[in-house]
Parts: structure tokens; sequence; C-alpha cells
């Protein structure tokens, strides 16, 4: 199936936390446009999620360990560990979920503030 970003309808995660969702079957793919300095607080869930830094700085924590990322670096989070993050400039992600989050497809808000 093919998609058109632009076509899919922008959903707040978390203040300053803007994401497009596509759901397969097995995953989801958030693409997410982070204005700067924006945070997401801690969290945790069973999904496995691989965060992909496209555009920016992003600072992750992940089981209380930092991690920076650059442009083009990845990071796989294993299910049900601790992590949150913070944009060090206005980034672009592209987090990979698997499985499917049904909580961002129904339109549930996880991560509001």
């Amino acid at each position: 199936m093919k998609y058109q970003l632009s076509d899919i309808p922008p959903f707040e995660i978390s203040r300053g936390f803007t994401a497009r969702f596509i759901h397969t079957e097995s995953m989801t793919l958030a693409f997410v446009d982070i204005e700067e300095g924006a945070d997401l607080a801690q969290h945790a869930h069973v999904h496995e999620q691989v965060v992909n830094l496209l555009e920016g700085q992003f600072e992750l924590v992940v089981d209380g360990t930092p991690i920076r990322l650059q442009p083009g670096e990845s990071y796989a989070i294993p299910s049900n560990v601790p992590h949150s993050g913070r944009a060090i400039t206005a980034c672009r992600i592209l987090d990979v979920f698997s499985p499917v989050r049904e909580d961002f497809r129904k339109g549930e808000v996880a991560y509001k503030r």
C-alpha cells in the first residue's frame, strides 16, 4: 500500500511532538516532528521501538543512560525499558514500533502533560 505523509492528519503525542502514523498488521511507523527543547517524559511500553533520527540532534535516555543521536543514527529500545527524550534542536524522527501501537491507532494520547 502506498502512503502520502502529507495526507495523514498530524497527531500531538506530547507538547512539541507531532506525529503522522502508518499502521500495518504488525508495526506502527511514526514520522515525528519535534520542536527544539521539547521533551518527552520517561515512560515504558510493551512495544519494541527503533528510533531513527532523520534531522536535528536528539538526546534519548534509555534505562538511565543518555544517548545523543545525530542524523542517520538509530537506537533500538527493547520492550518495557524506561526511556525519555529531549530535542536539542528541531528534529525529525522515524519511530518504528512492534507490535502495532493500538493506542495511537485509536487516537489516544499516551504522553500528554
